[in-house]
């Protein structure tokens, strides 16, 4: 019941950074529970929400008051990640409500996968969200996450209906995700977001996530798998140039 009321949330780890989950120097919170299973998953750690330490509502809300100052001496705020922050929408919308009233910049990480979980009212008090477009067909998506990917599109969508801002993410996998075809179909979803995209971040394969799958003992599906060639990047990152994106 208090998972469902947000009175309790299951959190993995937080921590402190400049720069990489949203502007200015945030606190990042990583939530338990995923409902996908990318192969190049950095965290599968986090994929049980059980997992996770229960943290109470007004603890979390205390920790935003505390770092307030330097949030807005920063320009930053708060960041939800995952595992899947949209798994626990009633922890972290509450959060996001509480840290709207101190006046906090808040940013939510996610697939998008979970759009259903959140409500109109709960995208009010996103200010911007880091949005994983994992792929652009259903066929590479369902391949690479498990999952569907309308729902990303769908979530983008109300996103940017409600006037909030995007930094689409995209994932570089040689032979996963990098054909044209897919990279086209990223860049016409990121096209259906409109204004709302104030960046596309390419982001290049690598192997640190590995460890953590051996220790787990949960077969790696992409044990050989070499990061994207600085030719590849440059290719991708053209090709949403060429839709008029700023591309990192």
């Amino acid at each position: 019941v208090a998972l469902k009321t947000g009175d309790i949330g299951f959190v993995h780890s937080w921590d402190i950074n400049t720069s990489v989950d949203g502007p200015g120097t945030r606190m990042t919170v990583f939530m338990s529970g995923c409902p996908l299973r990318c192969q190049y998953c950095q965290n599968p750690d986090t994929w049980k929400m059980r997992d996770g330490k229960p943290v109470y509502l007004d603890a979390m809300i205390k920790k935003v008051d505390r770092y307030q100052s330097l949030f807005k001496a920063t320009g930053g705020g708060i960041t939800f990640s995952g595992g899947e922050s949209m798994m626990q929408p009633a922890f972290v919308s509450r959060v996001f409500r509480a840290a709207k009233e101190m006046g906090v910049h808040t940013c939510l990480d996610t697939s998008g996968f979970l759009n259903r979980n959140y409500t109109d009212e709960m995208i009010e008090d996103i200010d911007l969200c880091l949005l994983d477009v994992k792929s652009g067909t259903e066929e590479t998506y369902k391949k690479v996450t498990g999952g569907l990917l309308q729902p990303t599109i769908d979530f983008g969508q109300r996103l940017a209906k409600a006037g909030k801002k995007i930094w689409v993410r995209f994932v570089l996998v040689p032979g996963l995700t990098d054909s044209e075809e897919n990279v086209e179909k990223v860049a016409e979803i990121c096209d259906s977001f409109g204004d709302a995209v104030e960046h596309i971040d390419v982001l290049g394969f690598h192997q640190l996530g590995r460890p953590k799958w051996h220790e787990l003992r949960i077969p790696y599906p992409l044990e050989n798998q070499k990061g994207p060639s600085r030719a590849l990047k440059e290719r991708v990152v053209n090709q949403f140039k060429d839709h008029g994106f700023v591309v990192y």
